[in-house]
């Protein structure tokens, strides 16, 4: 049986004017950025402090998301509202209530969380008896007690239970009290546990300040006033979006893309797999069907989450093709915006596994989605979309100094394809990741690591009227013994190239150990490491946008003076004439005509 997503009601008429409307709209936005600042700001680990991997919303009783911090991560503050209704739904079947001074844990990926160590911690927000709504932080921590050191790369896990320890709506302070019993679990359980615990403490106190600001809001204006404007806010996000898919023309758009999976293993079930989109436009609404989608991988973790990683993955990826910032502006991002949006998946397939199937290393197939969604809609609306993105790879650097041990995960970016009028970003995190990379400073002075080269790699660039995004470089060494493993996609698979623009180039990885270089694939399960050992990772790079004869020839030469491509591939693939470095219109212009 398919699961299906749905939500949809009848436009009432506005119930507050809208200055006060537009009041309350910015009073939350700015809750959800204050919490995000003081969680960034408390935090431990660079991996939310520096590379912004953490999500704040406030939602209301329901569930239903009325803000979230807007430079967070999309793959964390989107899926909240799942978060919360997972944490409804789970304490009702345990017959338990939620009380104020109650703060509640949870990491359930088959109740609404992005994967398990993605962990929330929620605080619900009371008017004298009556619950009124959420505040909620969500953050991922370096270490959830799996199998092998870290959080990402545990790639050969078989299911949910090798993945590390499991929360499923537990009330770590219960009244103001704290539960010693959870917190001593965790302690005993969790590498670095210190670190992680720190930061969940951050979470906490980050997850209090929202919901004490959004009380604040309810005193000043009233509940009544406060709830109204947030139905108003919820009927105008969706009005903006069902006048953009209005927009498009009714039809069917489908697209399919391939996942590495695990390269060279001998079951075909593996590796290679598609990930099919079908979308279907009938005047305001939109039904995005995954049909055609692989089955799971009952016994490896690339599975995705339906609710918190798919459905988070094309809502993003919609809103920000139809509802492109650059156009809008700020525009309320709340529940309002799913609305007109139907997503179905077949039961069973990788985007929408069978419990226990497992799901931690869901962040690359799900960024799949993501760009397969862009494919499906890019014949639809051709200059809101980009060429295909190149996919991003994740390393959990670990080992001990002084009997101490020590986690690092870096998210290694990706890049961007080019699309109509602008090229392609260098060197970022695509889609629903959107972290920042993590600077090389604050690496090497916490961490036995060194970081020997970080630059953009060379003669790579996907031609296209508006050339594809460059991958990196970075070259990392060990300066004591320890470990690595590998959660990536996209070594085998090319960035698809639209509208005349060429494919870009995939990723690799490389582990250098006594003067010996060995090709790494894009999932690597724990691997030791020792002290002078080098990793080479070389970024993707996104395809190109366009017939690249219609690039202009000085954007060639200034890409050749850069460095970035070579004399050989202007001519090659622009068709631009280049010597001396200097342009050569009059050669440009015969090989083009040729």
């Amino acid at each position: 049986m398919d699961t299906v997503l749905k939500s949809n009601h009848p436009l009432p008429k506005t119930r507050v004017d809208a200055i006060t409307g537009a009041v309350i709209q910015g009073a939350l936005e700015n809750i959800a950025i204050e919490m995000g600042h003081k969680l960034m700001r408390m935090s431990y680990s660079s991996i939310i402090r520096e590379s912004e991997d953490f999500g704040a919303a406030l939602t209301d009783a329901e569930g239903r998301q009325l803000c979230e911090c807007k430079m967070s991560t999309p793959l964390q503050s989107g899926p909240i509202p799942g978060y919360v209704r997972g944490i409804l739904t789970r304490l009702k079947a345990r017959g338990e209530k939620i009380l104020p001074g109650d703060v509640i844990m949870h990491n359930d990926p088959y109740g609404g969380a992005s994967h398990g160590p993605d962990v929330g911690f929620c605080v619900p927000v009371f008017v004298g008896e009556e619950l009124i709504g959420f505040s909620m932080t969500t953050a991922h921590h370096l270490d959830i007690g799996a199998h092998t050191p870290g959080s990402c790369g545990i790639v050969d896990a078989v299911d949910t239970y090798a993945e590390g320890l499991q929360f499923k709506a537990i009330k770590v302070i219960e009244q103001g009290k704290r539960n010693m019993m959870v917190w001593h679990i965790m302690r005993d359980n969790i590498r670095i546990s210190d670190l992680v615990v720190g930061d969940m403490e951050a979470q906490i106190a980050a997850a209090q300040i929202g919901a004490q600001r959004f009380l604040d809001l309810v005193k000043k204006y009233g509940h009544a006033t406060v709830k109204n404007a947030c139905e108003d806010l919820m009927d105008y996000s969706e009005r903006l979006m069902r006048a953009a898919i209005a927009a498009i023309p009714d039809g069917t758009y489908s697209a399919q893309t391939f996942i590495d999976g695990y390269i060279g293993d001998p079951e075909p079930g593996r590796r290679d797999l598609p990930i099919a989109v079908t979308i279907t436009i009938a005047g305001d609404e939109m039904k995005v069907d995954l049909a055609g989608t692989a089955p799971q991988v009952s016994d490896r973790p690339i599975n995705m989450p339906f609710e918190g990683t798919v459905d988070c993955a094309i809502w993003m990826t919609v809103r920000s093709i139809l509802l492109d910032s650059a156009t809008y502006g700020s525009i309320p991002q709340n529940s309002g915006l799913t609305r007109p949006i139907t997503i179905v998946a077949p039961k069973g397939c990788l985007a929408n596994p069978i419990f226990p199937a497992p799901v931690i290393a869901r962040f690359c197939p799900g960024n799949a989605v993501a760009d397969t969604v862009m494919k499906a809609l890019a014949p639809a609306v051709p200059r809101q979309v980009s060429a295909g993105i190149g996919n991003l790879r994740v390393i959990a650097f670990s080992g001990a100094v002084n009997d101490q041990p020590w986690v690092h995960m870096e998210i290694l970016e990706g890049s961007y394809g080019g699309r109509h009028g602008m090229d392609g970003m260098d060197a970022v995190d695509t889609l629903f990741a959107n972290t920042r990379n993590n600077p090389i400073e604050d690496l090497e002075s916490h961490l036995p690591l060194r970081v020997d080269r970080y630059e953009l790699r060379e003669n790579v660039v996907a031609p296209g009227e508006w050339r594809g995004g460059i991958g990196s470089v970075r070259e990392f060494t060990y300066l004591s013994d320890g470990g690595f493993s590998i959660e990536g996609d996209g070594l085998k698979y090319s960035p698809w190239g639209f509208d005349g623009g060429t494919d870009g180039s995939p990723a690799a990885l490389q582990h250098e150990s006594k003067g010996k270089s060995s090709v790494l694939p894009s999932k690597e399960p724990y691997r030791k490491a020792k002290a002078g050992d080098r990793l080479v990772t070389y970024g993707p790079s996104g395809g190109g946008y366009g017939d690249p004869y219609k690039r202009k020839p000085e954007s060639v030469l200034d890409n050749v003076l850069d460095g970035l491509i070579s004399v050989e591939t202007a001519r090659d693939g622009y068709g631009v004439v280049i010597a001396s470095g200097k342009l050569d219109s009059a050669a440009t212009a015969k090989l083009r005509a040729r």
